[in-house]
């Protein structure tokens, strides 16, 4: 029976019930097979089809997807899974290979989808490598799906990517692309959207194009939020996950690691800013903005979810509310994947594939919108359409939000106890690892001796074993506060005495290890501030040393060549030394683990300039800066 065509035709699904995107989804898929029964089929083309996001979204709504063009293999065969399950109506063929190698076997289609990889224009891939944009090949797969458009010729296509594009190196990526489109004749519509304003329970604010040959094209108004028409609430997270199915052998985990412990604390829609001062957090551990926004982010069950990621490390949320992780289940309901779709391969990946795909609700809208518009087919009910000038919300409403944490956190802080730390006074012995972890050992097998002796300062000294005569070097650092910090002392002194400028790393480490092992701060970052922040820290060293590099060492703690760019022409007329050996003490400070970047390691340096985050090492295991080569 026809589905009739209906401006309730959302609300007919029941939104108010947990996992109605499926019924949504269920409805839509039988009202476009009856309603094209007669008409020729709309075919599409997917390139960069991930798990199929976009495929489920566009197959629901009629289209008909003939091929899926993948790398990686595991997503390539989720498609394939998928496609033999007739009530998906997915039967296309999967072609696992890269796209750069990929021709198409058919001489026309009518319509193209796909986002290529956008880590290179991400906020995550912004803040870990600069701006990489098209100076990173994966930031040049948009010429491979202009190259297939120009041989296919279809009616239009669809492009999703990450918002981050626009304004990426000035915006010198974005007029290439633009200027990529448009010189194989098709007209761009394009707008930022947020996923949650079209039914999923999570906000994922994407940049979407659309070309088109001829015509125009208008955007979907929102569904659901303060921008829809009625004003619909969001599909919180807690109704999505409300009925959503335990799959055998997949126990939620519950969070471990040395913060663990912190997660409980925090508030339902807030992260770790939660103890930062800048919440009001008696017990900073972290330093205001030194992390991504998802690190330690519990959901709030009341809300759409911030987005999910495809990749993270240990604190890297959504969190559940209950304080564990999200189960695979839960996962695809957030993302509106629908409960018998098969997602293939390790935990791991199945969460990568989830984080990287288009949500198939939002897909879904978006395909009924080119339905109607480009291919004029009847839709099962009225989709309102943006104005090129109407302005979405969802930015502002971000902004506003901050005042509501603030709320929370300081509700939040008024019912919890906090027990301050207990400073231990111990002596161990360590070595350095090439990749700058200070690793305890034996007493006998240790080479450096550290002591740590807590009273009115921090103090902490560190001896190089087996020194046979006075050693070449002693450093003396005083690190002192700027403003007030959570420290239980007035100041940190440290004492290093050695042979070797390893000594020099092995001191900020101790300190370092020692601020983390009591429980006060995870690293010197969120002692001192995020790099783009003023430093909460004063620090002064002094040496007695023979090398000069000891005398650029305490110029960098001191803070003036630190957390600003500078030519290196200034920054050797500084030092004293000839400007064309400064690539050379840049490579022998890097050795010591000081984090000094240039042009080579961040696309957004200038040749010619030098950036020097910190006034301490900040290399570790885990840096992304530590495989980079200046």
């Amino acid at each position: 029976m026809l589905v009739p065509a209906s401006h309730h035709f959302i609300t007919d699904c029941d939104t108010s019930v947990s996992g109605w995107p499926d019924t949504f989804g269920s409805m839509l898929r039988f009202y476009c097979r009856t309603s094209d029964k007669e008409k020729p089929p709309i075919k599409v083309l997917s390139l960069f089809s991930g798990a199929g996001g976009l495929d489920i979204g566009f197959s629901d709504a009629g289209f008909d997807i003939i091929e899926s063009v993948e790398i990686e293999k595991d997503f390539c065969e989720t498609i394939r899974r998928n496609s033999q399950i007739s009530d998906n109506s997915m039967e296309q063929t999967v072609s696992c290979m890269d796209i750069r190698e990929y021709n198409p076997q058919f001489s026309t289609v009518d319509f193209v989808i796909g986002g290529p990889p956008c880590q290179t224009f991400s906020a995550a891939g912004r803040r870990a490598n600069g701006v990489l944009g098209t100076n990173d090949e994966r930031g040049m797969l948009f010429k491979e799906y202009i190259r297939i458009l120009e041989r296919l010729s279809p009616k239009g296509f669809l492009f999703e990517n990450v918002y981050g594009i626009v304004g990426a190196e000035k915006g010198g990526p974005w007029k290439e692309i633009i200027e990529g489109f448009s010189s194989i004749g098709y007209h761009l519509f394009y707008r930022i959207l947020d996923s949650a304003d079209y039914g999923v329970p999570q906000h994922r604010e994407r940049l979407i194009i659309v070309g088109l040959q001829d015509g125009i094209y208008l955007f979907p108004k929102p569904l659901f939020g303060p921008d829809s028409s009625e004003k619909r609430p969001f599909y919180s997270a807690e109704l999505a996950l409300a009925t959503a199915p335990n799959q055998e052998g997949d126990v939620p985990g519950q969070i471990g690691g040395r913060w663990a412990h912190l997660i409980p604390g925090i508030p339902p829609g807030l992260n770790y800013s939660y103890y930062t001062s800048e919440m009001g957090n008696p017990h900073a551990f972290f330093s205001w903005r030194s992390k991504f926004s998802d690190f330690m982010y519990k959901a709030d069950p009341e809300t759409p979810v911030r987005t999910i990621k495809a990749r993270g490390g240990l604190y890297t949320g959504p969190f559940h509310w209950e304080n564990r992780h999200f189960s695979v289940p839960e996962h695809k309901r957030l993302q509106t994947f629908p409960d018998d779709y098969i997602i293939c391969g390790s935990k791991g990946a199945i969460i990568q594939q989830i984080g990287n795909s288009v949500p198939p609700q939002f897909a879904r809208i978006m395909a009924l919108s080119i339905r109607s518009q480009v291919f004029k087919r009847n839709i099962p009910f009225t989709l309102e359409k943006l104005d090129p000038h109407d302005t979405l919300g969802f930015r502002s409403r971000k902004r506003e939000l901050s005042r509501s944490y603030q709320e929370k956190a300081k509700n939040a802080l008024a019912t919890q106890a906090f027990q301050q730390p207990l400073a231990k006074s111990y002596s161990y012995t360590a070595n350095l690892s090439e990749d700058f972890a200070l690793i305890p050992q034996d007493s006998l097998d240790g080479r450096y001796s550290i002591d740590v002796l807590w009273g009115s300062s921090l103090e902490v000294d560190v001896i190089q074993k087996g020194l046979e005569e006075a050693p070449s070097t002693t450093i003396k650092l005083i690190v002192e506060p700027t403003e007030n910090w959570v420290l239980p002392v007035k100041r940190i002194v440290c004492e290093a005495h050695g042979s070797s400028l390893s000594t020099y790393t092995v001191m900020w480490k101790a300190i370092e290890e020692t601020l983390r092992g009591n429980g006060l701060k995870e690293d010197l970052i969120q002692l001192s501030s995020y790099y783009q922040y003023k430093p909460k820290i004063r620090c002064h060293l002094s040496c007695r040393s023979k090398g000069e590099l000891y005398a650029i060492l305490a110029d960098i703690a001191s803070g003036p060549v630190t957390r600003r760019i500078m030519e290196s022409k200034e920054l050797s007329s500084r030092w004293g030394i000839p400007e064309n050996e400064l690539i050379e003490v840049a490579r022998r400070l890097r050795k010591l683990g000081i984090e000094i970047r240039n042009w080579r390691t961040n696309s957004q340096i200038r040749e010619g300039e030098w950036l020097i985050p910190y006034e301490f090492p900040t290399l570790t295991p885990r840096s992304v800066q530590l495989r980079k080569r200046v």
